[in-house]
């Protein structure tokens, strides 16, 4: 069945080999623990229709042993009672169930043996995913580990290549250049400040000198 080729694929994957061939080893590690996820709900659905399947072959081999039983106790009647047509006819009857019987025999067999194999796979499944699931952040861990080291090592090469370091001074020179600009900005700033003091301070003058005047016209007024 295509299910459990899909699963007996799922098993066999090896999950290092997949994280070292993937572009992407993180989202390839998702996407693995996704379709197994998948695939075990599938297979525990099959699991409990084989097991309904197999309940009801058994219900209906129970059923035509029953009847081949009452069929033959029928035709046992019938020679008691000297009759051989009766007889005879319950006990063709009787064959008939016992090779319907037979039949469901080999079905249930075949079914125990299908759901033997699905319960077989289900277990190896969850097996694998639990172990895809406790492998996946030790892999992500070792994979950002190695792209990281990857960079740092990216990083050195650059910083020991001369023409890098005509760049570094570039940017140092420009940093350097920034810097003496905000100082200035900063100092012109001050200057600023120190202005907007003397003119507070004018004003406040004129307007105590103002009060005073008004004051004493208030003051010459009253007398």
């Amino acid at each position: 069945m295509a299910l459990l080729e899909r699963v007996s694929t799922l098993i066999r994957a090896n999950l290092n080999d997949l994280v070292d061939k993937a572009e992407d080893p993180e989202k390839m590690i998702k996407q693995v623990i996704l379709d197994m996820q998948n695939q075990l709900i599938q297979v525990k659905t099959q699991v409990a229709i084989a097991l309904a399947d197999q309940h009801l072959l058994e219900k209906k081999l129970k059923e035509t042993q029953d009847l081949d039983a009452d069929w033959m106790r029928r035709a046992e009647l019938a020679v008691d009672k000297k009759q051989d047509d009766l007889a005879k006819a319950a006990i063709d009857r009787s064959l008939s169930y016992k090779v319907l019987s037979d039949n469901y025999k080999q079905q249930v067999a075949d079914q125990k043996i299908e759901v033997e194999n699905l319960k077989s796979a289900l277990q190896k499944l969850e097996q694998k995913l639990s172990e895809a699931q406790a492998k996946a952040d030790l892999l992500v861990a070792q994979h950002r580990r190695s792209r990281v080291l990857g960079k740092a090592r990216d990083a050195q090469i650059a910083a020991s290549n001369s023409a890098n370091s005509g760049t570094f001074d570039r940017m140092k020179r420009k940093v350097s250049h920034e810097e003496a600009v905000a100082q200035a900005k900063g100092e012109i700033a001050g200057d600023d400040s120190l202005s907007d003091k003397l003119v507070a301070l004018e004003k406040e003058d004129k307007i105590n000198q103002l009060l005073a005047e008004m004051k004493e016209r208030k003051s010459k007024a009253t007398v």
